[in-house]
């Protein structure tokens, strides 16, 4: 029963619903699942009055088309509503064309099994954010719906840090800085991001960085992200004249003696608070081998 003065419907079940997404309220409604005084309603827009009756009926979930596939997994954290993983180089992260199986998706689903939330309406990992197919490091992975949601709160609020190592080519005359610059589709090719005008598509884009070692003609980078656009880190490194090492896309394309997977960019810092109990947590992935192995070498020749 609708007590309040008179509110937008969404808004209001956002509020009574805490487990759920506004989006999540959203799609309710669009799918007729929400009634107001015994009719179906279809527009989020509409207006609650004192006295109206709200019901909610909850959709079976969708079945999962997916299959489970038992992989190894490098858990840095996990709990009943959190999971923490170190993602290795090779690995996608969501299904897509090309890349039905052996993604991310896959393995969790065969290591969580049916302690997953239904989020969204499907049963599938609450996966809150992405890494590139070679880009290595922490991922977070919700285990209920509240906690996606609140996850993803924190990285729209900024209040969830994102830290990243990578070795890119050049050495910059100053210690950091930061790039403000929007990031869209490139024009032409389509598998590109690009340094693109708002106006023509491009989205608010922000890298805070600094040097962490400078190794001769080449440095390792501290990146940390104010935002989450497709490439961002590799778009913006390269922008400035310090593409990153091993980038097949954005990259120097020059030899440098070690054979890596893709770019020497890796998620190396996580941190975040605990979306039930509010406990600051902090996860650390280690850097893959073959990321050491490039740092040894270019090491070896600063020093030489």
């Amino acid at each position: 029963m609708v007590s309040s003065q008179p509110e937008r419907l969404d808004r209001w079940l956002a509020n009574q619903l805490s487990d759920f997404s506004r989006s999540r309220i959203q799609k309710l409604i669009e799918q007729n699942c929400v009634v107001v005084n015994a009719q179906p309603c279809t527009t989020k827009k509409a207006t609650l009055q004192a006295g109206d009756f709200v019901q909610v009926y909850l959709p079976a979930s969708q079945p999962l088309e997916l299959l489970p596939e038992a992989m190894p997994l490098d858990i840095l954290y996990e709990d009943d509503h959190l999971l923490i993983l170190n993602k290795p180089a090779d690995m996608v992260v969501h299904p897509a064309a090309g890349h039905a199986t052996g993604t991310l998706v896959n393995a969790v689903l065969a290591y969580c099994g049916d302690t997953l939330a239904g989020i969204g309406g499907v049963q599938r990992p609450g996966i809150v954010h992405r890494l590139d197919k070679d880009t290595t490091g922490a991922i977070m992975i919700a285990k209920t719906d509240l906690a996606h949601q609140r996850l993803q709160a924190q990285l729209k609020a900024k209040t969830a840090g994102r830290e990243y190592l990578a070795i890119a080519y050049g050495a910059p005359k100053a210690e950091q800085g930061t790039i403000n610059l929007p990031i869209g589709r490139h024009p032409v090719e389509r598998k590109k991001q690009a340094i693109l005008p708002e106006e023509k598509g491009g989205r608010v884009a922000i890298t805070h960085w600094q040097v962490y070692e400078r190794l001769g003609n080449y440095t390792l980078f501290q990146f940390r992200l104010e935002t989450g656009r497709t490439h961002q880190i590799r778009v913006h490194s390269a922008h400035i004249g310090h593409p990153i090492v091993g980038d097949p896309l954005y990259g120097a394309g020059r030899s440098i003696g070690v054979n890596l997977p893709g770019q020497a960019l890796h998620a190396w810092k996580l941190r975040l608070k605990h979306p039930i109990s509010g406990e600051d947590l902090e996860a650390i992935a280690p850097l893959p081998p073959t990321f050491t192995k490039l740092l040894t070498v270019l090491r070896r020749r600063a020093a030489g």
